[in-house]
């Protein structure tokens, strides 16, 4: 794994107290949280990006390493975004975090490739469970999209991007990071799933306070994770 310097090191600390602190005093609450949520919830990520960037930035760091902490730059801005109200707001944050998805499917692609990562190499449950996957996708075209109005369509493109990065985690072949950016990937998939499921199709309040309650661990663990994989992957030693 690449080297975390000590500054690193309580960064990424100081994110998971961050993290911590907005699970326990800002979800299930319902309604986007007040400004210093906001900055807690953008802060829990941003720091975990700083200590990415950090590292993307000294001597020795493999090429496109930076894609991960962009991803993870571009995961804070949306989440800044999804902590103010309106649907200007909840477009913009959506944008991007499918332009972090975006930035994590190439890094991962590209990655793969370099370490004879690819489709052809695929186990028998990694075929399973890229099925899963396209039948995930697809499936929304019956349980979400209908329910989505006006945001139809920026709802479609951000599921394509979603799967895009999971596929990418799929394609991974066996090497240091691997397991851990494919959990960090399904959670994603399972936080996204869950903030589907409560912004469109629950009914209940007590359903959609405990979705609230499960989908910011899942979330920020993915963020958390995938960063720390590609930590791994990266690493000099990967390839």
């Amino acid at each position: 794994m690449m080297e975390i310097t000590a500054f690193g090191r309580i960064a990424a600390g100081a994110a998971l107290v961050l993290a911590l602190a907005y699970w326990a005093f800002y979800t299930g609450r319902g309604g986007a949280p007040d400004l210093a949520g906001a900055l807690v919830k953008t802060g829990s990520v941003a720091l975990l990006a700083l200590v990415l960037w950090q590292v993307a930035m000294r001597g020795g760091a493999l090429p496109l390493f930076w894609l991960v902490a962009l991803g993870l730059t571009l995961g804070a801005l949306g989440d800044f975004c999804l902590a103010r109200s309106g649907e200007a707001w909840f477009l913009a944050g959506m944008g991007a975090f499918g332009a972090g998805h975006l930035a994590y499917a190439l890094a991962l692609i590209l990655r793969g490739r370099a370490l004879g990562g690819g489709l052809a190499g695929l186990q028998p449950a990694e075929l399973l469970v890229l099925a899963a996957l396209v039948l995930l996708i697809l499936s929304t075209e019956i349980w979400l999209a209908p329910r989505t109005g006006g945001l139809l369509w920026p709802v479609r493109a951000y599921v394509l991007l979603i799967a895009l990065m999971g596929l990418a985690a799929i394609l991974l072949p066996a090497a240091p990071g691997q397991g851990l950016i494919r959990l960090g990937a399904a959670l994603f998939l399972a936080s996204d799933l869950m903030l589907a499921i409560g912004l469109f199709v629950a009914q209940s309040a007590g359903l959609k306070t405990g979705l609230s309650l499960a989908l910011w661990p899942a979330y920020w663990a993915a963020q958390a994770l995938i960063g720390l994989g590609a930590l791994r992957l990266w690493a000099p030693t990967a390839g």
